[in-house]
């Protein structure tokens, strides 16, 4: 099975030999649960996401990348920031693509749908916002949902 691994300020990292801009969302319900999903490629938890596709809007690959993903159709509301830091690098063992991070990080509001892995998602629940730091996750994964916790005021750029 094809891999992600993640690298952060590592010197036994591959050099990044692609730039992608993606898309990540922070799913909430009327309770205030966050969407997660367990990645299929790394089994760590994180919010639904991924590239956005030329001819594609940041907003509607949030909604698509989060139907995909979950099987819940959402409303985009804001934005939690920016994440491109250059010391984090993915690297897919499927085709030896070692990508620099660039994600933004968007809220949104379900609609309508249920929970349903993919895929990408061997898993996908409604966490409580008090769990989910607790969860397996990725570092960078783990700043972008701590950002959106603390309630920041303006977009974090990074």
């Amino acid at each position: 099975m094809a891999r992600r691994i993640d690298y952060y300020d590592d010197p036994q990292a591959p050099k990044p030999n692609s730039l992608v801009p993606s898309v990540n969302v922070v799913v909430t319900n009327d309770a205030g649960d966050i969407l997660m999903i367990r990645r299929s490629d790394n089994d760590n938890w994180a919010v639904p996401g991924g590239a956005i596709d030329l001819g594609e809007s940041l907003p509607a690959a949030a909604v698509r990348e989060t139907l995909e993903e979950t099987g819940i159709t959402c409303e985009i509301t804001g934005i939690v920031g920016t994440y491109t830091d250059p010391k984090h690098v993915i690297f897919y063992t499927s085709n030896g693509e070692a990508r620099q991070e660039f994600s933004i990080v968007l809220t949104a509001r379900a609609v309508s749908g249920e929970p349903t892995p993919s895929s990408e998602s061997t898993e996908v629940r409604w966490v409580p916002r008090d769990q989910v730091e607790a969860l397996p996750m990725d570092r960078s994964m783990r700043l972008r949902i701590g950002h959106y916790l603390t309630g920041m005021v303006a977009p974090y750029i990074g």
